[in-house]
């Protein structure tokens, strides 16, 4: 039977850790996809300031304000769009 070296299982052992941190990634996107937009825009918007009514703005600002603020709070594209669905209501 042959034996593995040193480098070999540090090379299995960091193989192993990327796949875990690429499952558990999947696993947080699955979450934030099933939250709604009023969920997202709770914990995203509210957070930092107070948001003004969803009235407050036009479809088109409301779109335009989701793509400033989408870089500040760090939102993926479909974040933003729920986001902005929600507050076009």
């Amino acid at each position: 039977m042959k034996k593995i070296n040193n480098k070999t299982w540090v090379m299995l052992a960091m193989l192993t850790m990327i796949i875990a941190i690429i499952i558990n990634g999947c696993a947080e996107s699955k979450l934030v996809a099933a939250k709604s937009g009023a969920q997202l825009w709770a914990e995203n918007c509210q957070r930092c300031h107070n948001t003004p009514s969803p009235s407050s703005f036009s479809h088109e600002q409301w779109v335009t304000i989701g793509m400033n603020m989408q870089t500040r709070a760090k939102l993926t594209d479909k974040e933003r769009e729920k986001i902005v669905a929600f507050l076009q209501q």
